[in-house]
Parts: structure tokens; C-alpha cells; sequence
């Protein structure tokens, strides 16, 4: 089972920020945002960050996918 984060790309959409926008709120560096994308595993200390910084829960952001 894996792990995207599409959600979290379309939250941004909505919210009209940038990836760069989410780096510098979350403190996480681009190329984590970029492992993201790409559905690569990131530790829960970056779900986290992200989380606070844009206010929001894990399944906001993220879903499991077979």
C-alpha cells in the first residue's frame, strides 16, 4: 500500500499557495516536497509540519492507495 499526497497539492490549489509557500511555512526543504509529489515515503515529523502549518489533519492531505 502507498501513500499520495495529492490532496495535500490540491489544498494548496485552493489556497492559492505555491510548493515554495508550503516550504517556508512548514520549515521543510523543497527537495521534501518533491518526495511528495513523486509519492516517495517522508517521515511523520514532515506530515506533521505540514499539518500545523497549513492547519489541517493527516487524511486532509494525504490517502492510501493499493
Amino acid at each position: 500500500m502507498a501513500v499520495t499526497y495529492k490532496k495535500l497539492f490540491k489544498l494548496l490549489i485552493d489556497r492559492d499557495l505555491k510548493k515554495q509557500d508550503l516550504a517556508e511555512k512548514a520549515k521543510i526543504s523543497a527537495a521534501t516536497i518533491s518526495k511528495m509529489a513523486a509519492g516517495d515515503n517522508v517521515t511523520m515529523e514532515v506530515v506533521e509540519k505540514v499539518c500545523r502549518a497549513l492547519d489541517v489533519k493527516v487524511d486532509d492531505i494525504s490517502e492510501f492507495i493499493d
